[in-house]
């Protein structure tokens, strides 16, 4: 049975095939097969580095005129020491750096002289009393796949890398409670997990190369925070390394503990600005029984707003993603990374997925819904898959929209929470602004958690554009009362805007809190603050 098809000519009369994977239009009206979908390169969906061709990326401190701030220089000393420390794992050669200085979006780059790869949170508290002592900055770095630029040295930090601290300590079939180092990678805790019959609560597009540490000092978002929450509620506990070696063991496995403050609620989201995260408690969902993904096109975003109100009524608990994507989206998939669309002639597009625990009644919902969408108008034309390898397939049209953009030009990202009635309008304001001046402008994102991905692309990297775009973009958001940073994090390029989401007194007391874990500044310097004066 074809499970991928232009499932419906609009205007069309539909029925649902029974224990299939696709709409159909009704005998008679049968608009002939279409081909399968692209297969996915093996090893996990990592982001992949656009950097065939593109030459060496401007330093970080040249290109935004940054000033150094008094840290102490490494010396050969300091080389011999870490080198003892860490037999074969305190590397200076720059094939090494190299990769770890520069983001994987290739904006901004560092000029770190000393990679650390320490195993164990003793040998990170070492690493950090001594750093401490002799006033050295430190960059903590995990699967290295921010868009913000806070994963990577601004100067000649030490870059400690979380990469060989990747080993599963316990988890429990019982609770779901799992706790395990920082340098674990997203993908491989979740092939882990389901083994148990479980999964982890987070799902990201950079899983293959993301690190659970990263994300947490992040507090990434994803493509389940709608069904799942979001990490502050998932994270049940903490091991972090503060700047001066203490190690602050609040490594939980309770899904209750009152007492006193929540110091873990601190480092998630702070970047490693705070602390360095060594390991992590988190509680994970039962994996679902049943899974189906609905890719869906929409003529306006009216449309797309209704079709959510519609599903989320209908579906209810069985939602677990809602992700809309703008038809430029698509055109940059198709065109850069070669994966077809299944739906045409659509302005915009919807990915729906269900999962649950019965397929026969998840599909009655789903079914019942894609009915309702599609004889009120709000959708003309999609497909639906249930097996897990067309679901991936799928899933990829909305994931590696990132890597598209890449390989469209220079890239300036925007990560936008608005209230979901105004998502788009930034993105028409923008292309309104904007002109001739940019490349594309586009916008997708995770509608069901009102969070907008505005991406404006262009030949090369302009001055005259930012200004253009900032502060623009953060003034607009400010007037909806929005946020600035949904889920990426400001860290380098983002920190000096933060006063358009966050009052001047949050900000004092943020910077207190820093000046009390961190009194020399040294733990990812010129990241997610403000300077204070």
């Amino acid at each position: 049975m074809a499970w991928l098809r232009p499932c419906w000519p609009r205007c069309a009369a539909l029925r649902w095939r029974p224990g299939g994977a696709a709409w159909a239009p009704q005998p008679g009206k049968a608009p002939g097969a279409a081909p399968r979908g692209p297969r996915l390169p093996r090893g996990g969906r990592g982001l992949r580095t656009a950097s065939a061709g593109l030459g060496e990326v401007p330093l970080t401190s040249e290109r935004y005129q940054v000033r150094r701030l008094p840290f102490s220089q490494l010396g050969p000393r300091d080389v011999a020491f870490f080198q003892r420390l860490l037999p074969g794992r305190a590397l200076t050669e720059p094939a090494a750096l190299e990769p770890c200085n520069v983001d994987w979006l290739r904006s901004v780059r560092g000029c770190s002289k000393l990679l650390l790869k320490p195993q164990t949170t003793a040998e990170v508290s070492q690493v950090l009393r001594y750093c401490s002592e002799r006033n050295l900055a430190v960059n903590p770095q995990g699967g290295n796949t921010g868009l913000v630029g806070g994963s990577v040295p601004v100067f000649d930090e030490i870059i400690l890398s979380t990469v060989l601290m990747n080993r599963i300590i316990s988890f429990d079939t019982v609770s779901g409670i799992l706790v395990c180092q920082a340098g674990c990678v997203l993908e491989r805790l979740n092939e882990y997990l389901e083994q148990q019959g479980f999964i982890m609560p987070l799902d990201l597009g950079a899983k293959g190369s993301c690190h659970i540490g990263g994300n947490v000092a992040t507090n990434a978002g994803g493509l389940r925070l709608l069904r799942y929450g979001s990490l502050r509620g998932t994270v049940l506990g903490l091991e972090v390394v503060l700047a001066d070696g203490t190690v602050l063991d609040c490594l939980a496995s309770l899904r209750k503990d009152n007492t006193g403050y929540d110091l873990k609620q601190l480092f998630i989201g702070s970047e490693g600005t705070l602390g360095v995260i060594t390991a992590v408690s988190i509680l994970c969902p039962q994996k679902p029984k049943a899974v189906n993904l609905a890719f869906l096109g929409c003529q306006n975003f009216s449309q797309v707003l209704e079709t959510f109100t519609t599903c989320r009524a209908m579906l209810g608990e069985i939602l677990s993603a809602y992700e809309f994507m703008d038809e430029k989206c698509m055109e940059l998939v198709e065109k850069h990374l070669k994966l077809s669309c299944p739906v045409r002639d659509s302005h915009f597009y919807v990915l729906i997925e269900t999962s649950g625990s019965s397929s026969t009644h998840d599909e009655e919902k789903l079914n019942s819904f894609l009915e309702q969408a599609m004889t009120s108008g709000l959708v003309t034309d999609g497909t639906v898959a249930t097996d897990d390898k067309k679901i991936r397939v799928l899933w990829s049209l909305r994931e590696r929209i990132t890597e598209a953009l890449t390989h469209d030009g220079c890239v300036y990202k925007y990560d936008i929470s608005l209230p979901v009635g105004k998502l788009y309008d930034l993105v028409t304001d923008m292309r309104a602004r904007l002109g001739q001046s940019a490349k594309n402008v586009v916008g997708y994102g995770h509608l069901g958690d009102g969070n907008l991905h505005l991406n404006i692309t262009a030949e090369s990297y302009s001055h005259s554009l930012l200004d253009a775009i900032e502060p623009f973009v953060y003034e607009w958001t400010a007037k909806y009362n929005g946020s600035i940073s949904a889920e990426h994090g400001l860290g380098f390029k983002k920190k000096q805007f933060i006063q358009y989401s966050k009052p001047s007194e949050a900000i004092f007391l943020m910077q207190r809190f820093k000046a009390m874990l961190d009194p020399k500044g040294i733990l990812n310097p010129y990241k997610t603050l403000p300077s204070s004066s």
